[in-house]
């Protein structure tokens, strides 16, 4: 393996204080590992047990991030259910995902992620950007039309922040279906992609990929060329299958 590796869990509306032992599993794990030279773990947990996880000082070797954040362009105000990115800062939180497609198809436009991203960056916390296409666009051909849309609403108020976005690309009729892209399409993309943020932003992203991906299908996964890592959804959930992906990731 080379340069740095994600594997990003998002755990979603899953997870009790007693599942944390799931993630002390997997902790142990990398910790007796010397294979594993280059690898972040970051786990994004509901908020319910994601300040348990932060403080808990014997999970050394994994980070943790939340789910998503408030896109008010303040840190506190009567915006009643949110939480700021400040609120994640004093919690010492480091990660957040945002524009995840479920998050999406609830309301969240691209105004409002370009507006997450402005104050998770501001407040220090690095973003796990989501960008992907639907059935309907990837039917037509249109899906890095799509995802280029996304990406330049998103980002072209946040340039000087882009060092600290690791993009998720999930193509959103893959997501929770089993169906997963071939890798000459998967290749072609990431390829599309990084050029076009290199081409637009002058920036050498971080890009990841996520959309079923599971221990069945991580092997054919980890060759699609430019990809940074992953971004892992039921799979994370029980520590044999997250430690499975990453056995042969690095196999």
């Amino acid at each position: 393996m080379h340069s740095k590796k994600y594997l990003i869990a998002n755990w979603k509306m899953n997870g009790l204080k007693g599942d944390l032992n799931q993630i002390s599993i997997i902790d142990n794990f990398i910790k007796k590992k010397n294979n594993l030279s280059g690898l972040q773990c970051i786990f994004c947990l509901p908020y319910t047990i994601l300040g348990i996880a932060l403080t808990n000082r014997k999970l050394k070797n994994i980070k943790f991030g939340a789910q998503d954040i408030s896109n008010q362009l303040s840190d506190f105000g009567p915006f009643t259910g949110q939480i700021s990115s400040k609120m994640l800062q004093d919690i010492k939180c480091k990660f957040t995902i945002v524009g995840h497609s479920e998050k999406r198809s609830n309301g969240d436009n691209d105004a409002d992620i370009s507006q997450k991203i402005q104050m998770a960056s501001k407040n220090h916390i690095k973003v796990i950007l989501c960008v992907g296409e639907g059935l309907n666009d990837f039917k037509s051909k249109k899906s890095f039309i799509k995802v280029k849309r996304q990406l330049n609403l998103s980002l072209k108020k946040n340039k000087k922040f882009l060092k600290n976005i690791i993009i998720a690309y999930e193509p959103i009729w893959s997501i929770g279906t089993g169906v997963v892209p071939n890798n000459k399409y998967l290749n072609n993309f990431f390829f599309k992609i990084k050029k076009y943020l290199n081409d637009e932003f002058k920036t050498k992203a971080t890009v990841i990929y996520g959309g079923s991906v599971s221990s069945n299908n991580i092997e054919q996964l980890k060759n699609i060329n430019l990809c940074d890592g992953f971004l892992i959804g039921g799979a994370s959930l029980k520590s044999k299958n997250f430690i499975d992906i990453m056995k042969k990731y690095y196999s």
